[in-house]
């Protein structure tokens, strides 16, 4: 069965920060399971591949992937199998991050593929048409990240705040189910409560998080901004 998420949620990609890898991905998974329990939060993390099994046997938090390619067991050296991941500990997986775009038509066939395996999708997408057209695939989130402003420290919900706006009107014309988090920039609490008035339902982060010298801080004041927005 798949797992139930309650938003407002965090998303935590670890990318391939070596802050968060190996020894490190368990650490940083720690302190965001230790906030979750404290401030009943829902947390996700995503490490990189070959730490999920390590991450998912250290904490009890959801674990996703960081992809996932549209393959069956067989002759694909180097791609993602859906039950590699699984068998791994993830529960979910992104999809089409700005830094591992995909094919409309990919992205189709990775959301069917998590479905029928009971795994969690999350599609990033790069602007409001796109998540519209995402929205039609019925992925189980929709995450609107402008990529020019992913790794900036200028968070969408500040400086595009109508993409956030935008993408809710248009993938609500068509998905009611689809829980819908932004991304690119979030880096401070304000970026999340004003995320959530906007109307987003969680929020994606990396950098703000994995590269910071305090990253529990860092962690828990997200966790406390979806308590006041």
């Amino acid at each position: 069965m798949k797992p139930q998420l309650q938003p407002p949620l965090i998303i935590i990609n670890f990318k391939t920060y070596l802050e968060a890898t190996g020894k490190r991905a368990v650490e940083l998974a720690k302190q965001a399971e230790k906030i979750s329990k404290e401030t009943s939060t829902s947390i996700v993390v995503a490490p990189q591949f070959v730490d999920i099994k390590a991450v998912a046997e250290a904490v009890e938090i959801p674990v996703f992937a960081q992809h996932l390619d549209p393959i069956k067991p067989g002759s694909y050296t180097g791609h993602v199998l859906v039950d590699s991941i699984k068998q791994a500990g993830a529960v979910g997986t992104l999809i089409n991050h700005s830094e591992r775009q995909l094919k409309l038509t990919d992205i189709d066939a990775i959301i069917k593929i998590a479905k029928e395996h009971d795994l969690i999708s999350c599609v990033c997408t790069s602007k409001p048409s796109i998540s519209a057209a995402v929205a039609y695939l019925n992925p189980d989130i929709i995450s609107i990240e402008p990529p020019e402003l992913i790794g900036t420290g200028v968070a969408v919900s500040m400086e595009q705040p109508e993409a956030v706006t935008n993408t809710l009107k248009l993938v609500r014309k068509v998905n009611n189910e689809a829980v819908i988090l932004c991304g690119a920039g979030i880096s401070h609490g304000e970026d999340v409560k004003v995320s959530l008035k906007l109307g987003a339902q969680g929020v994606l982060v990396a950098s703000a998080i994995v590269k910071s010298n305090d990253s529990y801080t860092i962690i828990r004041e997200f966790a406390y901004a979806t308590k006041t927005h």
